[in-house]
């Protein structure tokens, strides 16, 4: 880039990441390095709930019960079998007796009961073969799990005459960290190789290729120290490493494939190295900065909620995308400055191109053309923008009936709570579960528990016992269990412990009066405040996001429509998305073939979170394809040109982008835990979604639809954006007369025209 005088111009950011490459890059070694080292067992110090909120009326009661009944909230369960014997047994009581005794025994472990103790119908199976020891282990997650981790071992297997298996809660969530992180290994293994295949088949370089992984691994490796340090202030879930590793990866590739890619057309237009370095942080570095500010916007949103497990993935998300954007702006830079023209070194395609006597072609390119050339990019992709604008009403009433009708099956979404049946059919704790699901009566567990806070007489109890046994929906009452001014009554419903019967029920005793204070807690009572609290806040994270995007996308654009359509055709692209999940996820279809058990629900956190993550990633590619058109725009004024010309630019590289992205998500869906299955899945469903639906047919059609008047904006606006956006290509907009804008514009409205050059340096 020069200025009028032919001089090349050379901004402060540049000669900042230009000066020193190798110093940068040694600094880069050693803060990894050290981010290694302050990351290591990030995964340990993490949790695998979170999806309460813990300010509802259902954690407080939860609170108090474990501080005053610890009985009444067993989180660990000894599935105990007696075989033929049967429970009754003398011997087999015998040996259970001792074992309960032994866990009692045991620190950190309290409100330890058995069958052989209580002889409690619900903790003997119907059959007599089997019974549970029930226990509480104290502490929060991690402690509770360390806990578990030692006094596991000598409880499971064989005891005496009986045969033991470790279950409950904290087992269910100890087993569910330990198969995350053994998933999230193999995950790394498959994608980090296949997507180094994949950035060699677009490069044909292979130290081009490598620039995009070692961003990757700089971010990843950066967020999980960031993470090891939030884990000191507040619970982190372990999922969150998924989209670490997801984000990081793909992110990398995004950005650096933007900048690489614009880096290469420099040089073959004959620039020098430091200015294609200049050019390239000028146009595609921008486009990265104002891409990385969205997605992190997208994800920060997730903040509003109370439940850990969303905050988690705000936590995680803006650090890897802010940390992927830091690197390819700063350290990227430096490499390329160094490597110059032998970015293009080591093209593997051409072992196997010369023996079929032509050269090697990189995405997006000719055959003929050398790798970055410009002369006929991408001219398939041009050609289906000239298609579609060709018939723009046709693809964009197809399309977007298409993404409609393909959303339809989300209208039946139930919301659930995550539980056991998250895990592998052949996971202890799940089997556990299971068989008391199948074998116990009542459910144990799966009841509802009210505490009464308050100096209450007998009479007082007995009277509200009996009105809540009339409630419909009730199958049982039990208690009360009653400490100082403090009791519980343990409520059993009809059907299932978190169906529409059982959180209709939560409601009904929560109305239902007494001479005391009441609060409900239990399985469906967590699910319905979680669900409330969500729809609760649901608005203001729309909001945020929204408005944020809308700013951002203003500023780098100037026009007041295209943040519009930005917004609503990302929002159409996710609707494939939410189909699938419900379809496949909670109605089961596939489940065989991609081996998980659907439960009927969905649990309610993952759609928000699902959302966030795959609306940031489609403004991510959204704001690529658009710069590029906005960079033509400005350059030539020619509306319809700068669209064939910004998908011919963008379209094989937004594929590749998306393409690489979706190996990365399925990678992390196949996990053995459902939930993190259907979110690697589900994203890379919308990502493909996005780059070669909306991005290729859907945009094209709306922007011939709304002509020049895509371009406008009213006079204050466009001179908002004079002074603080900021323009692709370095071209600021200019202000043509209203009359010649084709309708686009009216009185105190401007079009941007071509000419003018963006007065600010980078």
């Amino acid at each position: 880039m020069s200025d009028v005088n032919g001089r090349s111009r050379t901004g402060g950011w540049t000669r900042f990441v230009t000066a020193r490459p190798r110093l940068s890059l040694l600094a880069a070694l050693v803060i990894t390095a050290l981010a290694v080292l302050a990351g290591s067992g990030v995964g340990d110090r993490m949790g695998s709930g979170g999806w309460q909120d813990p300010a509802a009326s259902s954690s407080y009661a939860t609170q108090a019960l474990e501080r005053e009944f610890p009985a009444s909230q067993p989180n660990l369960l000894l599935l105990v079998d007696a075989g033929a014997r049967g429970v009754d047994d003398p011997a087999v009581a015998a040996e259970a007796r001792r074992l309960t005794e032994l866990l009692a025994a045991e620190k950190g472990v309290t409100g330890v009961g058995s069958y052989w103790q209580t002889r409690a119908p619900a903790l003997r199976a119907e059959d007599g073969s089997e019974a549970l020891i029930a226990a509480r282990i104290l502490g929060e997650e991690k402690e509770a799990g360390e806990t578990l981790e030692r006094i596991a071992p000598e409880l499971r297997g064989t005891q005496g005459v009986l045969e033991v298996s470790v279950g409950g809660p904290v087992a269910v969530r100890h087993e569910m960290q330990t198969t995350i992180q053994e998933d999230l290994l193999r995950a790394e293994l498959i994608a980090l190789p296949v997507t180094l295949v994949l950035l060699v088949m677009v490069f044909g370089s292979a130290v081009a290729a490598l620039l995009p992984l070692g961003i990757g691994i700089v971010a990843i490796l950066g967020t999980n120290a960031v993470l090891r340090g939030i884990t000191e202030f507040t619970d982190v879930s372990v999922f969150a490493q998924n989209l670490t590793t997801a984000l990081g990866l793909g992110l990398a590739v995004d950005y650096a494939l933007f900048i690489v890619r614009r880096f290469r057309e420099e040089l073959a237009e004959g620039a020098e190295v430091r200015d294609a370095v200049g050019t390239t942080l000028r146009t595609a570095g921008r486009t990265v900065l104002f891409s990385a500010l969205t997605v992190a916007v997208s994800l920060a949103a997730m903040l509003v909620f109370p439940q850990y497990f969303l905050r988690s993935f705000a936590y995680a998300g803006m650090a890897v995308v802010l940390l992927a954007a830091a690197a390819a702006l700063i350290l990227l830079p430096a490499a390329l400055t160094l490597l110059g023209h032998r970015v293009n070194s080591f093209d593997l395609r051409r072992l196997f191109t010369r023996r079929r006597g032509r050269p090697a072609a990189t995405v997006g390119t000719a055959a003929g053309s050398g790798p970055g050339t410009p002369a006929d990019e991408g001219g398939g992709w041009g050609r289906t923008a000239v298609l579609v604008m060709r018939r723009a009403p046709l693809f964009a009433v197809a399309t977007a009936t298409g993404l409609v009708l393909l959303g339809l099956p989300f209208l039946g979404v139930t919301f659930g709570t995550a539980d056991d049946r998250q895990l592998p059919a052949d996971a202890e704790a799940r089997v556990v579960q299971e068989d008391i699901r199948s074998g116990f009566p009542g459910s144990p567990g799966g009841g509802l528990e009210v505490l009464g806070e308050g100096a209450a007489t007998e009479a007082e109890y007995a009277d509200y016992r009996a009105r809540v046994a009339k409630l419909p929906g009730v199958l049982r009452v039990e208690g009360p269990v009653v400490s100082g001014d403090h009791a519980y009554f343990t409520v059993q419903p009809r059907g299932e412990a978190v169906g529409a019967d059982a959180q209709r029920l939560v409601g009904e005793l929560r109305a239902e009066p007494a001479a005391f204070d009441t609060s409900v807690t239990g399985t469906a009572a967590v699910l319905v405040d979680s669900k409330d609290s969500i729809a609760d806040r649901l608005p203001l994270a729309g909001a945020v996001i929204v408005v944020v995007t809308l700013l951002l996308v203003f500023l780098l654009t100037g026009s007041v429509l295209i943040p519009i359509q930005a917004v609503a055709l990302n929002a159409l692209s996710l609707t494939a998305m939410f189909g699938a999940v419900v379809w496949v996820f909670q109605d089961g279809h596939l489940s065989g073939l991609l081996g998980f058990t659907p439960t009927g629900d969905i649990e309610t956190t993952l759609p928000v979170l699902m959302f966030c993550v795959a609306f940031g990633l489609s403004m991510d590619y959204g704001v690529f394809l658009i710069s590029r058109i906005k960079e033509e725009y400005d350059r030539t004024g020619d509306h319809e040109r700068s669209v064939v010309f910004g998908l011919r630019r963008t379209g094989g590289l937004i594929t590749a982008a998306a393409v690489i992205l979706a190996v990365v998500m399925v990678a992390i869906g196949t996990s053995r835990v459902t939930n993190t299955k259907m979110l690697g899945l589900g994203i890379a469903l919308a990502v493909i979604m996005d780059a070669m639906v909306v991005r290729s047919l859907l945009v094209p059609a709306v922007m011939k639809l709304t002509g020049r008047a895509t371009w406008w904006a009213p006079g204050p606006l466009r001179r908002l954006h004079d002074r603080f956006g900021v323009s692709e290509g370095g071209a600021a907009p200019t202000t043509v007369d209203p009359e010649t804008a084709h309708g686009a514009g009216g009185a105190g409205g401007a079009v941007p025209g071509p000419g003018e050059r963006d007065k600010v340096g980078v």
